[in-house]
């Protein structure tokens, strides 16, 4: 099984201000930068920082720890497929108020985004996420102690099928900034059991 290799992984959109150091990625946000494509909103973004690897392997997890101290609407970090402007995924938890946040994914196939939510608590600060591919279909999980995995999602991904970009991504949609922690991150054997038909 091969490993998230920092020598290997490369930036888009690179942040002005961030650290690397063992096995630990902090990025500061800078405002107005996200990524959202299309749908209800009618706006394209497409400028948010990823630190992303690639890799050919078709059955794998990857698991990764956030941290963050987000305080204004819209601020989010977490996990990302990213394959071009048009074709991606995301999880996160996006700071709506003090009283309750948004845990949720985003599926962009062929330029258009959806977004799949539900409530938590405003004074969650951590999250554990967990990204099963097979294929050209993917699983994501989140979890509150890193050891407990609740699904969110499966997802299919139009050019998904061979190489992929994958990684972490932090960024602040409003006019804001926050730090973003990510740490204990793994790769596994696929954790996403197949599904035999009777």
């Amino acid at each position: 099984m091969f490993k998230f290799d920092f020598e290997k992984t490369f930036w888009i959109y690179e942040p002005q201000k961030y650290q690397i150091k063992d096995n630990k990625i902090e990025i500061i946000t800078e405002p107005n930068t996200d990524f959202w494509q299309r749908t209800y909103y009618g706006f394209r973004n497409d400028n948010s920082p990823a630190l992303l690897m690639k890799t050919e392997e078709k059955y794998f997890s990857f698991t990764i720890k956030t941290e963050f101290d987000s305080k204004k609407q819209f601020d989010q970090c977490g996990i990302i497929i990213y394959q071009n402007s048009d074709n991606w995924f995301k999880a996160s938890i996006e700071y709506e108020n003090k009283e309750y946040q948004r845990l949720g994914s985003v599926v962009t196939n062929n330029g258009f985004s959806d977004w799949a939510t539900t409530d938590i608590a405003g004074d969650i600060k951590s999250m554990h996420y967990r990204l099963s591919r097979r294929e050209s279909d993917f699983c994501i999980e989140n979890s509150y102690d890193g050891k407990v995995f609740k699904q969110m999602r499966i997802f299919h991904l139009f050019e998904g099928d061979k190489e992929i970009n994958f990684g972490l991504y932090a960024c602040s949609p409003s006019n804001s900034s926050f730090k973003a922690e990510f740490s204990e991150l793994s790769m596994s054997e696929c954790l996403w059991e197949e599904h035999k038909n009777a």
